[in-house]
């Protein structure tokens, strides 16, 4: 393929993309009510744990906040809801330049990935009443936590976003393995720097930097460079 019919191919794949994504939107439009007591329930789940009489709710002293949050959680649920048709079309771009044994590798890839992020995902949901009874102990006894929707939701996203992407990591080095970027020698091989730099990555974008989440983190990340390196072997053989 030339350079225009590249530029072509990405400009197809990018408004596939796009239109999944807004019609993933307009569906979380009309469920955002559901989306939004999903989302809030690791606070309910705190202040239940504290016996709290504090409604479970979020509260706001800016109109114009019930709009944009609405917005922004839409935008953010389509995303999430798009994201194996914008797997599958990032596949079907670098298809062209890979062999026909490794285009068999589309569908595991696609539905790993999909797999992975979810996992994550639940992750970053299962360790954020962590998070939150973190803040509550450290703040002290004196201070209630009544939270914004904007601070909250933007909390939660990001640790949703850096959890599953951050999961994502044993697909990208089994990938490099199949392809013979990365060999599963190279991997034993950097496995104390890898240590270090996962430690080091997961402190520096755990949105929460307590060290719960953190650790909740670091340690599936570590698990799946070994699994990365078993899994290097079996294709290998």
């Amino acid at each position: 393929m030339s350079l225009g019919d590249h530029l072509r191919e990405l400009r197809h794949r990018l408004i596939v993309s796009v239109i999944a994504v807004l019609i993933g939107a307009l569906v979380a439009y009309f469920l955002y009510n559901h989306i939004l007591s999903f989302l809030v329930r690791p606070y309910c789940d705190v202040l239940r744990s504290h016996h709290s009489t504090q409604k479970c709710a979020l509260n706001t002293l800016d109109p114009l906040e019930q709009v944009t949050t609405r917005l922004k959680l839409t935008f953010f649920s389509g995303f999430a809801l798009a994201l194996p048709i914008i797997l599958w079309q990032l596949w079907r771009f670098i298809t062209p330049g890979l062999h026909p044994r490794e285009k068999r590798y589309a569908v595991p890839f696609v539905l790993s990935s999909m797999f992975f992020f979810a996992f994550g995902a639940f992750v970053a949901l299962q360790t954020l009443p962590f998070a939150l009874r973190f803040f509550q102990s450290f703040s002290g006894s004196q201070i209630n936590a009544i939270y914004a929707p904007g601070p909250y939701l933007r909390l939660v996203i990001l640790m949703i976003l850096v959890y599953g992407l951050g999961f994502e990591f044993p697909v990208l080095l089994v990938a490099l393995e199949l392809v013979g970027v990365l060999k599963t020698r190279q991997l034993r091989k950097w496995r104390r720097y890898a240590i270090v730099g996962i430690v080091t990555t997961s402190a520096v974008f755990t949105p929460s930097s307590d060290p719960f989440s953190m650790f909740a983190l670091a340690v599936p990340l570590y698990l799946f460079y070994e699994g990365a390196i078993i899994v290097g072997r079996i294709f290998k053989k």
